[in-house]
């Protein structure tokens, strides 16, 4: 097995995971500033690390999946070709089977894109299943760090 990268999973700081993305050629469109879908993307990325980071892998849910219910996308700024973002997600609230998170694209300091998300767990057939208290207990302590 291979040996575990520091930080490759971002990092936890108090109530916020922080994941470093770097904007590569491919995330660009053609003037070289970030295309829209890609902010989604990295929101996507940071929202899955964060939960690896919290002990919540989505590989071994039994046939649970989180899914997308909502987003609702503020675009502030341009990111631009080479950029070092920092992707910053916080937990918001939690209630059965849903889970509000928040998340911001930031360069230096700077919030370039925001999202708020809501994602619902569901089964195999798409209903919505309730979070089990282990992980339901997970995001409560990071929300409280």
């Amino acid at each position: 097995m291979a040996e575990a990268w520091p930080d490759l999973a971002g990092r936890l700081k108090g109530d916020v995971h922080v994941l470093p993305v770097r904007v590569y050629f491919e995330d660009t469109d053609a003037g070289g500033v970030v295309y829209h879908a890609r902010y989604v993307a990295f929101c996507e990325r940071a929202r899955s690390d964060c939960l690896r980071l919290l002990g919540i892998h989505q590989s071994r849910f039994d046939g649970l999946n989180f899914v997308v219910r909502r987003m609702v996308c503020d675009f502030l700024k341009p990111a631009r070709l080479d950029d070092l973002l920092e992707i910053e997600t916080r937990f918001i609230d939690m209630g059965g089977a849903r889970v509000e998170i928040g998340q911001e694209v930031m360069l230096n300091g700077n919030s370039l894109f925001r999202a708020h998300v809501t994602v619902a767990l569901v089964d195999g057939t798409g209903r919505p299943r309730r979070l089990p208290e282990n992980m339901a207990e997970c995001f409560r302590r990071f929300s409280k760090s």
